[in-house]
């Protein structure tokens, strides 16, 4: 399990204020869960060696934030997962923009968990 225990710490900081309720090792990183539902996670790009985040944004945002500074589709697998991102170093190293990321994934958390 790669990633950095300082961005970890950095969102940790973070989702202090929301209902971060686990946080697990799984897909090669660290994944955060709020309101029991996986929120983002964090690696290391095994291209690239850089940290990687990834934000659970859901499939309606998907499109309108791949443009976004440092991010990018999420193919895990070999396929594309709809509604994950994958956001490079350079698009979550400064504080407010990785406050962004936060908060589009917690946006989500809160879609889906009204939902049920």
């Amino acid at each position: 399990m790669a990633f950095s225990e300082h961005q970890a710490e950095r969102i940790r900081q973070r989702l202090s204020r929301a209902n971060l309720t686990d946080e697990k090792k799984m897909m090669g990183g660290l994944i955060f869960m709020v309101n029991d539902k996986m929120c983002l996670g964090l690696d290391i790009d095994k291209e690239t060696g850089s940290d990687r985040l990834m934000v659970r944004v859901g499939k309606a945002k998907h499109d309108a934030l791949i443009f976004m500074k440092g991010s990018r589709e999420m193919n895990f697998t070999g396929k594309v997962m709809r509604g994950f991102l994958f956001i490079d170093s350079a698009g979550f190293d400064a504080e407010e923009d990785l406050d962004f990321w936060i908060q589009k994934a917690l946006d989500f958390n809160e879609d889906i968990s009204r939902s049920k």
